[in-house]
C-alpha cells in the first residue's frame, strides 16, 4: 500500500512538472497590473552605474564593486526624491562566479533599501560594445559618449547557439535568487533588443533574427522562476499607434510585457504623444530612459507630463563619471577631448556631489513631494 502511494504521489509530482513546462506561467492580466501599480508611489528615479565603473561589468566585478560610492550616490538620488533606479546586470557575470554575484547584488540591494529605493533590474542589453569580457576593462575614451558600455550577451554569444543553455541558466538563476525579493521593483528583460548600434552592416541582420528567437525564452525563463516583480522590456522604436505594423521585436515586447515601458529622448509634445499612445494597451506605464538635454528632453518638459499621467519616469544618468554620459551622442563623431559641452546631455550631478542645475533638482523635489531641503550650488 505504502509502494502504492509512494508512485501515485510520484505520478502526480512528473504530471505537475510535465504540466508546468507545457504551460509556464503567464504573463499578468492587466487586472493584476492594474493592482500592482495602485500601490506604488509615483516611481522617478534614473539609469545608475556609480561614477567609478565604465560598464554594468565594472559595477559589479569583485575587484571594482564599491558599496560605499554606491552607498554615498544613492543617497544623492534619495536627497532629491528619487524612489526607483534601473540597473543593468551582465550574464558572463553569473557564469564566472553566480554565488559571489549573487552576493554583490544582495549587498547593492541593501543599500538601495536603506535609501528607500527599488530598483528595475536589466538582464539582457543589445547597445554599444559587442565583445564583452570580464576582468580589467579598458579606461573610458576621452570625450566620446559612454565608450566602455558593453552588450549582454555579447555577439559571439548571442549567435552561439550553444551558449543558449547558459543565457537560460542566468536568467532562471538570478530570477529565481530574488523573485520574491520586495526591494525590486520589477525586471526589464532586454534593453532596446533591436539595436543594431555597435554592430558591422553584415551581422546586424542575423543578430536582429537570433533576438526575435530568444526575447519570447527570455521572458518564459524569467516567468519560470515566479517572480511577483512584473517584468517588461522597453519599446523605443517606432509610434506604436498600430502595433500590427511594428518590428516583430516590438511586437513581442508589447505581447509580453506585464507593465508597458517605453524611452524617449525627445521635446515634450513627443513624449506625451508616445505616452497616449500606448494607454491603448491598458497597463501601467513606464519611461524607462528619458532626458538627453541637446535633444529636447529635460527635466523642465518632460517630468510634469509624466505625473500629469502617473507614468513611472527614469532618466538617463545621476552622477558624471566613467561611462561620460553627460556628452552628447555626436561625439562619437566628434570627441569633446578640449572642453565639456556647453550644455550637458544626461547626468544630474558633478562629482562634488553638487547639481549640474540646482533648478532641476528643486524641481523634481517639488513634483515628487519628496527629498531633503536643496543644498549646493548650481543654477
Amino acid at each position: 500500500m505504502k509502494l502504492r502511494v509512494a508512485l501515485t504521489v510520484g505520478l502526480v509530482a512528473l504530471c505537475t512538472i510535465s504540466a508546468f513546462a507545457q504551460n509556464p506561467p503567464a504573463r499578468w492580466t492587466e487586472a493584476q497590473a492594474a493592482t500592482w501599480y495602485a500601490k506604488q508611489p509615483w516611481l522617478v528615479g534614473a539609469n545608475f552605474v556609480p561614477s567609478d565603473a565604465t560598464n554594468e561589468l565594472e559595477m559589479f566585478q569583485a575587484a571594482t564593486f564599491n558599496p560605499p560610492l554606491i552607498d554615498k550616490e544613492l543617497g544623492l538620488g534619495e536627497s532629491i526624491g528619487m524612489n526607483t533606479m534601473r540597473v543593468f546586470l551582465q550574464d558572463q557575470l553569473w557564469s564566472q562566479d553566480p554565488e559571489g554575484f549573487k552576493k554583490r547584488l544582495d549587498t547593492f540591494l541593501s543599500i538601495a533599501a536603506k535609501h528607500h529605493i527599488r530598483p528595475l533590474l536589466v538582464l539582457f542589453d543589445s547597445c554599444w560594445e559587442t565583445n564583452p569580457h570580464l576582468g580589467l576593462q579598458h579606461p573610458p575614451i576621452p570625450g566620446i559618449h559612454n565608450s566602455g558600455w558593453v552588450q549582454s550577451p555579447g555577439k559571439q554569444e548571442l549567435l552561439d547557439r550553444g551558449y543558449e543553455s547558459k543565457l537560460e541558466a542566468y536568467v532562471e538563476g538570478v530570477v529565481g535568487a530574488f523573485a520574491n525579493d520586495d526591494r525590486i521593483l520589477g525586471w526589464d528583460v532586454w534593453n532596446e533588443p533591436d539595436n543594431r548600434g555597435g554592430d558591422k552592416a553584415a551581422d546586424e541582420l542575423a543578430k536582429v533574427k537570433r533576438v526575435e528567437e530568444l526575447l519570447p525564452k527570455a521572458f518564459a525563463w524569467a516567468r519560470s522562476a515566479h517572480p511577483t516583480q512584473p517584468l517588461t522590456s522597453g519599446v523605443w522604436a517606432g509610434d506604436w499607434i498600430h502595433p500590427d505594423q511594428e518590428s516583430i521585436t516590438t511586437r513581442i515586447q508589447l505581447a509580453e510585457s506585464d507593465v508597458i515601458s517605453f524611452h524617449n529622448y525627445g521635446w515634450p509634445e513627443e513624449f506625451e504623444a508616445r505616452i497616449v499612445s500606448l494607454q491603448q494597451y491598458h497597463r501601467p506605464i513606464l519611461c524607462t530612459e528619458y532626458m538627453a538635454r541637446g535633444a529636447g528632453s529635460t527635466f523642465d518638459n518632460s517630468l510634469p507630463v509624466a505625473k500629469k499621467y502617473n507614468v513611472a519616469a527614469i532618466n538617463w544618468g545621476l552622477v558624471a563619471g566613467k561611462t561620460q554620459t553627460y556628452l552628447p551622442w555626436d561625439s562619437w563623431q566628434k570627441p569633446y577631448v578640449l572642453s565639456e559641452p556647453t550644455v550637458w546631455f544626461h547626468e544630474v550631478f558633478r562629482q562634488d556631489d553638487t547639481p549640474y542645475r540646482k533648478h532641476e533638482v528643486d524641481l523634481i523635489r517639488q513634483l515628487t513631494g519628496r527629498g531633503t531641503p536643496s543644498v549646493g550650488a548650481g543654477n
